[in-house]
């Protein structure tokens, strides 16, 4: 489905060309979309899942991180959306800082707003988002009170929970991956921008419930993000659960079996699911 039926919103014109049906790895998006994975009419839970798949804001990781993992949601009773966003660029948009939340808030909105239709409880939409996506995810998560999209039926585009796996949370210098600071805020960003993107700074009380994952030895994305945001979740009395593996490096859910057998555990016990 298309995220946006008419104009999308903070775009200019440009002759980029999306790239990527070939191999599932995305890029040069100008026209966003969501990709509805209907849940096991058996199992359904009422939950759904809004999945933003990562690529340090310069493809979008579409199959590997969000076909196959909306399939294995919906296999579970959850029906899940895979976002394909825009990226960052000065190219297609007038802000690019702000492009791909406004895809995220807007998927959220064209899910809250069809829950009848399609059967979800509007109350039980959470996001889940891998590495960069992470980062658009706890944007989105920790973001929803500023609505940076058409939004006149005032719909709420706060995510009910937040899914973090290897995530990208902060944009400081100690912390940020660097090649996904660069392409969401440019070279030299500002330190307004760069706090305003480092997403542990950004927790409120009213910040949704967080299930996060991680390894260790993550090259990549520290594991560092994850435990700041963990720790600012815990002061502002958000609930959260983290699991750390040992091992497994950036990208673990691909070697890593049963990976989301803990998840799927946190969903139930908080009534996610049934």
């Amino acid at each position: 489905m298309l995220l946006y039926p008419d104009k999308v919103p903070n775009s200019k014109p440009s002759e980029i060309k999306e790239i990527g049906a070939e191999n599932g790895v995305y890029k040069g998006i100008t026209k966003p979309t969501l990709e509805y994975y209907k849940a096991d009419p058996n199992l359904s839970t009422g939950a759904a899942v809004v999945v933003v798949p990562g690529g340090g804001y310069s493809v979008v990781v579409y199959n590997g991180e969000g076909i196959n993992t909306a399939k294995a949601l919906a296999e579970k009773g959850i029906a899940a959306f895979v976002l394909k966003y825009r990226l960052p660029s000065d190219d297609i948009m007038a802000d690019k800082k702000i492009g791909p939340l406004q895809d995220a808030q807007q998927a959220m909105k064209m899910v809250r707003e069809n829950a009848d239709k399609w059967g979800i409880d509007k109350n039980k939409i959470g996001i889940m988002g891998f590495s960069a996506g992470g980062h658009l995810a706890s944007t989105a998560a920790t973001h929803f009170d500023k609505v940076e999209i058409n939004n006149t039926e005032n719909t709420s585009v706060r995510p009910d929970f937040q899914i973090l796996v290897y995530p990208v949370i902060s944009m400081r210098d100690s912390l940020a991956h660097k090649g996904s600071r660069e392409n969401l805020l440019g070279k030299n960003p500002s330190k307004e921008d760069i706090s305003y993107f480092s997403n542990e700074l950004q927790i409120k009380p009213n910040t949704p419930p967080t299930w996060i994952t991680h390894t260790a030895d993550d090259k990549v994305v520290d594991v560092d993000n994850s435990i700041a945001y963990f720790e600012s979740l815990r002061k502002n009395k958000v609930e959260v659960e983290m699991h750390i593996f040992p091992k497994g490096d950036h990208g673990f859910i691909f070697r890593h079996k049963g990976w989301m057998d803990p998840l799927f555990d946190w969903l139930k016990r908080n009534a996610w699911i049934k």
